[in-house]
């Protein structure tokens, strides 16, 4: 195998792929599955690590959750490209769109603290993450990364056990 691989937006084509890479690693709890129609409503925010034969090897995505905050969400590779550089390779673009956006601050929920330290990222230490204004303007989300994000009580049934991080560009 080549180890050669390129970062593009994701498309419509590449949602079976990624629910591919992302179910063996939520059948481990590593990850939360989501369904079908989920994948194609955030395709936006999805960026696909492909080999140089044109296989989907990687994703990640990034989602806006206000002015100056945004999560990396579902970051997966290909069992057999793990250790490769395709989750840093994901992490610096989704970083770089965050930047382009005008986000100062991205958010992750991962059981991989060893490997977000490495690309700058902290365990939060506190709860204070937003002020309370920007608090209650969150709280009127539906979005389940921004419950998590906040710490709601009532997300903590479904969340996995990981560690909440954030790294300030």
């Amino acid at each position: 195998m080549t180890s050669s691989f390129s970062i593009r937006p994701a498309r419509t084509g590449d949602v079976a792929a990624i629910k591919k890479l992302v179910a063996p690693l939520a059948a481990q709890r590593i990850l939360m599955a989501k369904e079908t129609v989920a994948y194609y409503e955030s395709l936006q925010e999805f960026r696909i690590a492909e080999s140089s034969e044109g296989q989907v090897i990687g994703c990640g995505a990034l989602h806006v959750m206000w002015e100056d905050l945004a999560e990396v969400r579902t970051l997966a590779a290909a069992a057999d490209w793990r250790g490769k550089g395709v989750g840093h390779v994901l992490v610096q673009q989704l970083l770089e769109d965050a930047k382009a956006l005008g986000v100062s601050r991205v958010f992750c929920l991962t059981f991989e603290v060893d490997f977000f330290k490495r690309h700058g990222f902290e365990v939060m230490a506190d709860q204070s993450a937003v002020d309370p204004e920007v608090y209650s303007e969150l709280l009127r989300s539906h979005d389940e990364g921004v419950a998590e994000f906040l710490d709601l009580a009532r997300v903590k049934p479904n969340t996995l056990g990981n560690t909440r991080m954030i790294k300030f560009l």
